[in-house]
Order: structure tokens, then C-alpha cells, then sequence
């Protein structure tokens, strides 16, 4: 289950997984298969990743170029162009922002602008882009793109003649085949290098062997190949020739990125599918071989990243669903979910409107897949993945956090800052307490003392009732705070427009922290951003916890000194 002991640390950040986190998708492109061209605008990227933010989203995935079946690549230049704004707009909001890429340059600039995670559909098959990673602290996405099933082997029919001139004559074949073999072993060297010998694996510092690419065999062109030698003749006609233009270049290196040829190759497997009339005794293959492929490639792109210097508990696997793999090896791979959790990592489920789940629920339109997305990501859940990969943020954060309610009783400790000087204050405080203890799955553990404060940011008001209530709750934090707004407007508190920020209000409770969870967005900031320089919250937590400023330091807060605090405490007003 998702409620297991790992850690994922990105960058600044670190996840922890006593609830499966939510990872939204936002593809900066005008072709991605399901929402191209919805956010292709930065302004409508960054507002709708806010938006995400704010129903539910742990992470935002920016991603600049669509790698659906039959995609054009996009060069490194355009992808940056589309997505670091984007990236450095969410960070600056507090976002833990991952970038999908496969460009090292394009992860580089992003990680720079803000973002926390790289995510890498070749799954770090780049030696470039393994140095890069291991010089930073980014959390990494290890995913399996490429084809799961064994080459198909054509046998010719053998004929075998059992006599004894047979037996002979092939004996003689032999010894003659041999002595050619002999012969031509001077003339077949070049360079030292004997022809057909296969070409040396990339190696990392350490001697690290950087395995290649999974995308099988790269598709037949008329092209010579690199290992072969031009003739002379033929090269000194290429050295008249005038350069390529850089359209030309382009093309032809689009021509040949395994990526899009694997992904073209995928795309007609499923369109020249036919049924035929051949029996089948099950009906799914063997997992064995299809588990071993993409297991084994997780499990050695992953060492291969520790060995070279990334740490374990920035490491993170994707199976790659619909990456090369029919319906049938991705049903396959994700009933191994629990197999691929053994391997000890933070796993991903990506399955989001992919074809597989249109396969298997009949719905032809990918955007009206999501139904059928969670379902397969619930099964994934149970099985022990830890991030989901949805396009419908809002809708899947509704989904799980009903199943979470019902299956995992989980109480986590939580501290809301109560403040209010109109009326009688410290009644206010003492209503919303006992309000905060009638929200569902929740209870009132402690309470601080009430303490008078000066008035902070705008000072031309009456002076604070301040106080602090530590809770257990079983409820998400948005929805924790949907509820604890509620309280507020019961008691009265303006929030309109016209209502100065930090002006003068009856209450006024903010969720300051929250066991396990670190949040972004417009609507709500975990850990509180301010909380690190309010004396009327620090001096309350002093009396619920020993020395909160090294508690928050601890957690990443900068925390002031407390003459360099706004709000200082001025006096006590009893207890709570």
C-alpha cells in the first residue's frame, strides 16, 4: 500500500508517501493526445497549473513536447521556450514542479527557473544527463520506454539426412568454412577494430556500464550506416557537396531519434492488429519475460544512478504504460504492481487516458477516460505505487480522498493559528475551538495559552487575541481547510474584496502546519509561508512543543530571530 516508509527527497522537498500524492499533468504543447493546445499559451499553462495546485495537486509534471504514438520531436531550443516559464512561475508559488524532458539542456534551465524533480521518458540512458543529476540534488523519474516483447525468430525447416556420406561431407564444410574464416581474419581488421564487433556501451566515471536505449531495433533506412566505411571516391564527392540547411539537419536527425521511431512503431502494431484464427490457451502473455525486461531496465538505470553518485532516496520508477507496449503488456505490467514496489523505490502509476484504458473500458475518446483512470490507479494503489499521474487533478483528489476516508483510519497531527481583535476576543478564539472540534475526522488535542499581540503588517488597529490548537485529522489538508474557512464565516469574518488583507477581523484561522505534507499554490502554502517571522505564533507553540523555531528549521522554515519578528507578544490573556 502507499502507506509505507519511503521518502522521496526532491530537491528542497521531501514527499513522503503515508498517503498516495497526486501528480498533475501539464503539457505546454499544441499536440499531446488528450489536451493539446489546451495549455499551450504560458498564461492559460500557469493559471491552470495553479488551478491544480489548488484541487488537490502535490506535484505539477511541465512537459514541452508530446511523446504520444507518431510524435514529432521537438528541438531543445522550442521546448525551453514553452515550458520554463511556466516552471519558474509554479516554483515561485511554492510548487514542487517536475520537468518532462529528455533534453539535458531543457533539464538544466528548468531545474535552474525552480523545478524539483527531473522526469525522463528515456529513462537515463543519457550519460549527459546522468552527470547533470548527480551534480544536483533534483529528485529523478526513472521510466521503461520501449518495446516488452521477445523479437520474433524466424526458424527455416530443417531437413536431417542421417547417413554416414552425410555426415562427412558436412564434417568437410566445416573444416573448409573454418579455413576461410582463417584467411580473412587480417583483412576483416581496421583500426584495430574487427568488423561486426559490437559497439562498446557508454561508460560513466567509475567505469559505471550506461546501458542502451530500450527502444529495440531502430527502424531499416537506405542510409549507410556509421560503422561502415565510405569509398573514397564517394567521400571526396561528399567534400564538394554544400553543407545541409539546418531544416535538412533537423529533419533528418527527427528521422532517426529512437524515441519517435519506437513510438512509430507502436502505433502500427496496434493499427495493423487483426484478430486471427490461431488459439490461444490464455488471455494475456507471460509475464515472466515481459516483468524481466522492464524490471531488470528500472533496476539497472537505477544503480546506475547510485553508482554514480545520486543518492537512493532521490530515485523514483515508471513502468512507462502505453511507451511500446500493447493493451495486453500493459494489463500485464500493471497486475505486477506489487513486484515493481518490492524493488523498494517510490513508484509511479502513469496510466492517465491511456489506450490501454480505453481498451479495457471501451471508451474510444481519450479525454473521457478518467472514470476508468482511477479505477486502474486504485488497483495500482492497493498494490503499493505511491505517485498517480492524472490529468483530472480535481476529480481524482474527490475519488481518493473518499476511498482514504473509509480504508486508511490515519490521524495526523496539525497546528491552526487563531487570531481576532473585534468583539469579545477571546470568546471568539474559544467558539472556534469548539467549532475545529465538531469538523468530521478531526478532534482538538491541545491548546496553547491566549496571549495579546501587537498588530502585524497593519498596524493602525486594535492589538490580537492570539493562540495556537494543535488537532489530529484524518482529512486532506485542502479539505481541512475548506472546513476551517467555513468556521470562519460563521463567526463572521468578512473576506471580501473590500476587507483590508490584515485588517482589523473577527477570526482569523490559518492552517500553519501539517504532519507529512508540503504544499504550493494561491489557496494554500504548507508549511505557512510567515510563520517563521510571527512572534504571536511562535511564542503559543512554545507552549505545545519544545523549541518550535528548531522544529521549523528543521522542516525548512527560516525562522527570525524573535527581535526581528512582527506581531510580538505583549501580554497573557488566560487560558484557552
Amino acid at each position: 500500500m502507499a502507506n509505507d516508509s519511503k521518502t522521496w527527497r526532491c530537491g528542497k522537498y521531501e514527499l513522503s508517501f503515508d498517503r498516495p500524492r497526486i501528480m498533475g499533468v501539464l503539457n505546454v504543447t499544441p499536440d499531446s493526445f488528450s489536451d493539446g493546445g489546451e495549455h499551450f499559451d504560458p498564461d492559460a499553462a500557469i493559471e491552470y497549473g495553479l488551478a491544480m495546485l489548488d484541487a488537490g495537486a502535490d506535484i505539477i509534471d511541465v512537459g514541452g513536447e508530446s511523446t504520444r504514438p507518431g510524435f514529432t520531436p521537438v528541438n531543445p531550443d522550442e521546448e525551453a521556450r514553452r515550458v520554463l516559464p511556466v516552471v519558474r512561475a509554479l516554483a515561485k508559488e511554492g510548487a514542487i514542479v517536475s520537468i518532462d524532458t529528455r533534453h539535458v539542456a531543457v533539464a538544466k534551465a528548468a531545474v535552474r527557473c525552480g523545478a524539483s524533480i527531473v522526469n525522463d521518458v528515456t529513462g537515463f540512458t543519457d550519460p549527459k544527463m546522468v552527470e547533470f543529476v548527480k551534480t544536483s540534488t533534483c529528485g529523478v523519474i526513472v521510466m521503461h520506454a520501449g518495446e516488452v516483447a521477445a523479437p520474433t525468430r524466424t526458424h527455416a525447416t530443417v531437413q536431417l539426412d542421417t547417413s554416414a556420406a552425410a555426415f562427412v561431407a558436412e564434417k568437410a564444410r566445416e573444416a573448409a568454412a573454418e579455413a576461410a574464416r582463417e584467411a580473412e581474419k587480417p583483412a576483416r581488421r581496421r583500426r584495430g577494430k574487427l568488423l561486426g564487433e559490437p559497439k562498446p556501451e557508454a561508460k560513466l566515471p567509475g567505469g559505471v556500464v550506461q546501458p542502451s536505449l530500450p527502444f529495440g531495433e531502430p527502424e531499416p533506412t537506405s542510409e549507410p550506416s556509421s560503422e561502415q566505411e565510405t569509398p573514397a571516391a564517394e567521400q571526396a564527392a561528399a567534400a564538394e557537396t554544400v553543407a545541409p540547411a539546418p531544416e535538412a539537419t533537423e529533419a533528418a536527425s527527427e528521422s532517426n531519434d529512437r524515441l519517435a521511431a519506437m513510438m512509430r512503431r507502436s502505433a502500427r502494431r496496434e493499427e495493423a492488429y487483426v484478430p486471427t484464427s490461431q488459439l490461444r490457451r490464455f488471455t494475456l502473455p507471460d509475464s515472466a519475460p515481459i516483468m524481466r525486461r522492464v524490471m531488470g531496465f528500472l533496476s539497472d538505470q537505477a544503480r546506475t544512478l547510485i553508482h554514480a553518485g545520486v543518492s537512493r532516496d532521490r530515485i523514483c520508477i515508471d513502468p512507462g504504460p502505453g511507451f511500446g507496449k500493447s493493451a495486453n503488456e500493459d494489463i500485464v505490467i500493471q497486475r505486477e504492481t506489487a513486484k515493481m514496489a518490492s524493488l523498494g523505490y517510490p513508484l509511479m502509476c502513469a496510466v492517465s487516458r491511456k489506450r490501454f484504458v480505453g481498451a479495457v473500458s471501451g471508451v474510444t475518446e481519450a479525454a473521457a477516460r478518467d472514470a476508468a483512470t482511477f479505477g486502474v490507479c486504485l488497483g495500482a494503489i492497493q498494490a503499493g505505487a505511491n505517485i498517480v499521474r492524472v490529468h483530472d487533478v480535481a476529480g481524482f483528489a474527490q475519488f481518493l480522498n473518499g476511498y482514504w476516508a473509509v480504508a486508511k483510519p490515519q490521524p495526523r497531527r496539525a497546528f491552526v493559528a487563531v487570531g481576532s481583535n473585534l468583539g469579545h476576543r477571546c470568546d471568539n478564539i474559544r467558539a472556534a475551538r469548539d467549532m475545529i472540534a465538531e469538523i468530521p475526522l478531526t478532534c482538538v488535542s491541545n491548546c496553547s495559552r491566549i496571549y495579546e499581540s501587537e498588530p502585524a503588517y497593519e498596524t493602525r488597529q486594535d492589538a490580537f487575541a492570539n493562540a495556537v490548537i494543535e488537532i489530529k485529522t484524518e482529512l486532506a489538508p485542502l479539505v481541512l481547510l475548506d472546513e476551517l474557512m467555513k468556521i470562519e464565516a460563521e463567526l463572521g469574518r468578512d473576506r471580501s474584496k473590500k476587507a483590508k488583507v490584515n485588517g482589523p477581523r473577527t477570526i482569523d484561522l490559518d492552517l500553519l502546519w501539517m504532519d507529512g505534507e508540503t504544499h504550493g499554490g494561491k489557496k494554500l502554502r504548507l508549511p505557512h509561508p510567515l510563520i517563521g517571522e510571527r512572534d504571536f505564533v511562535l511564542v503559543p507553540l512554545e507552549d505545545l512543543m519544545h523549541d518550535p523555531a528548531r522544529f521549523f528549521r528543521y522542516n525548512g522554515v527560516e525562522v527570525k530571530e524573535p527581535e526581528d519578528r512582527v506581531g510580538h507578544i505583549v501580554g497573557e490573556l488566560g487560558r484557552m
